[in-house]
């Protein structure tokens, strides 16, 4: 055992008896999240990486085809993820640095501590990335145990910290996977007088790509299909632990991505990356596995986002929802395939603290964009985020691409789904309305659909 997982298992406090037990009713939860995988990195998806055991989970479970990130970089999404609300509503509306002195507002309720309210166990394996002050590490947000990463594996210090102590600087980054594996098991393991939930947010394929010896170069698809592969067997570890414990038939596991791909990966038929509200960027795996509850084969094709996690969980757990309005729906009657479509107001998709896009049924409508790609120079006057001369309008059942803008056909559409942004608008922080103003006032030159704006000369 290498010297991390030897501290952390020192320094591991005994098993915490909870009010209830898995025998109770109460199932265990598993949310696996990947960094920066692609809508088109799973075999169940399309692509050529091998991911047996995902694609096992997704054929023994439920696939969905419409499933989003509330952001389409790291910090925000998983800040929508945890609390059920939109990132410029919780205090990260961007990407946090080791720097920041900032985090996940400190008055926001997230999943870990709506189910520990009700008896389980928690844990936090991997990429936390939402504030490296103690106040804001995972301990001090529900969790009972943290094992991982504070940040990105691109950020400065490389540290790995088991609770509030670093056990290892600098990491190695190929044994990444295999330390979270162990840990997540380990939990698995001295988590049966109790239901437990389990966050295991893995680093990759987030680049700098990393992979264990046993991995790399087994899939003849480079480092990142190294990466994914050791992914799907990390998957298979924590489904071998689950059924090697008894715990698998009370156990509800999940596997999502936090954003599209980077400059490696595949979103597949979509259009965009991370970092750009193109479906490319926000369009998520989704699978859920539990036997005898989610049918084998589901697939499911309604609108669904990783915020309706924590109503779903809340559900399940008999908990209270938190104080805070959700902007996540419970999505379990989709689940079970019970119903094929559950009712929601539009689903907006944030740039830092602006509103480009809006979802609605089959319909996404564009409203702004910004003056040049993500992770490219900016432009001489700056990057900005500027209003279309006019607003596209995608069918993304028809056209998932996003490549024919249907506004002219159907300005109806373009009027209610503008129109419910607008209603929408007053609910959110001050910094959102004064982006959609600034915004929305800003003279633009005439630009072909789907084209960059340009800020008209004053």
């Amino acid at each position: 055992m290498c010297a991390a997982f030897a501290a952390a298992q020192q320094k591991t406090p005994p098993n915490r008896a909870r009010p209830g037990n898995s025998r109770s009713g109460l199932p265990n939860i598993v949310l696996i999240y990947a960094d920066d995988l692609g809508y088109g990195d799973l075999g169940c998806y399309g692509s050529d990486i091998p991911t047996p055991n995902v694609d096992g989970m997704a054929s023994d479970g439920a696939l969905f085809r419409q499933f989003y990130s509330a952001s389409p970089v790291c910090s925000p999404s998983r800040a929508a993820l945890l609390t059920g609300r939109y990132p410029t509503r919780v205090g990260v509306p961007r990407v946090l640095l080791p720097s920041d002195s900032t985090g996940l507002a400190e008055s926001e309720t997230t999943m870990a501590q709506v189910l520990r309210g009700v008896g389980y166990r928690t844990m936090c394996v991997g990429k936390w990335h939402l504030g490296s002050q103690p106040q804001f590490l995972p301990t001090n947000r529900g969790f009972d145990e943290y094992f991982g990463l504070p940040y990105s594996n691109d950020m400065q210090p490389f540290v790995l910290r088991h609770n509030m102590d670093i056990i290892d600087q600098p990491v190695r980054p190929e044994m990444l996977t295999q330390y979270y594996t162990e840990q997540a098991v380990s939990f698995i393991a001295r988590s049966q007088d109790s239901p437990f939930f389990l966050y295991m947010a893995h680093t990759y394929p987030h680049i700098p790509l990393a992979a264990s010896a046993r991995f790399r170069g087994k899939t003849g698809l480079g480092r990142y299909g190294d990466a994914v592969a050791e992914m799907d067997w990390s998957v298979g570890e924590i489904l071998r632990a689950l059924r090697t414990n008894g715990l698998e038939p009370n156990t509800l596991v999940m596997f999502s991505s936090d954003n599209g791909p980077w400059y490696q990966g595949s979103p597949g038929r979509l259009r965009g990356r991370k970092g750009e509200t193109y479906e490319g960027g926000v369009r998520e795996p989704f699978i859920a596995r539990w036997p005898g509850r989610i049918p084998a084969g589901l697939v499911a094709a309604d609108v669904a986002s990783t915020m309706d996690l924590l109503p779903t969980m809340a559900r399940l757990s008999g908990a209270p929802l938190p104080a805070q309005p959700l902007d996540g729906v419970d999505i379990w009657p989709l689940l079970t395939g019970e119903r094929d479509h559950v009712e929601r107001d539009v689903l907006l998709y944030f740039d830092n603290w602006n509103i480009q896009c809006a979802r609605l049924g089959r319909w996404k409508l564009h409203v702004s964009r910004y003056n040049s790609v993500a992770w490219t120079p900016d432009p001489p006057a700056g990057r900005l985020n500027l209003p279309l001369a006019a607003p596209e309008l995608y069918d993304l059942e028809a056209d998932p691409s996003e490549s024919y803008d249907v506004a002219d056909d159907n300005p109806e559409i373009v009027a209610q789904i503008r129109g419910r942004i607008e209603n929408l608008l007053p609910t959110f922080p001050d910094q959102v309305r004064a982006a959609w103003q600034d915004t929305m006032r800003t003279q633009v030159d005439s630009t072909p659909e789907g084209a960059l704006p340009v800020r008209r000369n004053p």
